[in-house]
């Protein structure tokens, strides 16, 4: 499967556009992280511990996405685009979109 920000793909043909594809989650802090992370907010740094829990739920995204497109038909998805809302205190969604097509 061939993922781009943009709306075409060097080299290769878009035959067929099958529509909107998405994938998303939602993940929850853990209250020992968030005592971790008022404290790097004192001292400065980065909090890896967040950087490790948007990393993993923006890869999740990305592969519930593919299997929306695959499951369309699709072997290419071009336009990806990434998004973020807060659902509820201490959780957040990441949400992965694009528009799949075929590609020969």
């Amino acid at each position: 499967m061939i993922l781009t920000t943009v709306d075409h793909i060097e080299g290769k043909k878009i035959i067929k556009t099958l529509g909107l594809v998405k994938g998303n989650t939602i993940r929850a802090r853990h209250i020992g992280h968030d005592i971790i992370a008022k404290f790097k907010n004192v001292v400065g740094g980065e909090i890896s511990d967040y950087t490790k829990m948007i990393a993993e739920a923006r890869e999740q995204a990305i592969d519930r996405m593919i299997d929306n497109a695959k499951s369309m038909g699709a072997n290419a998805i071009v336009g990806v685009r990434f998004t973020t809302s807060s659902v509820m205190q201490g959780a957040a969604e990441l949400l992965a979109y694009g528009t799949a097509v075929v590609i020969e």
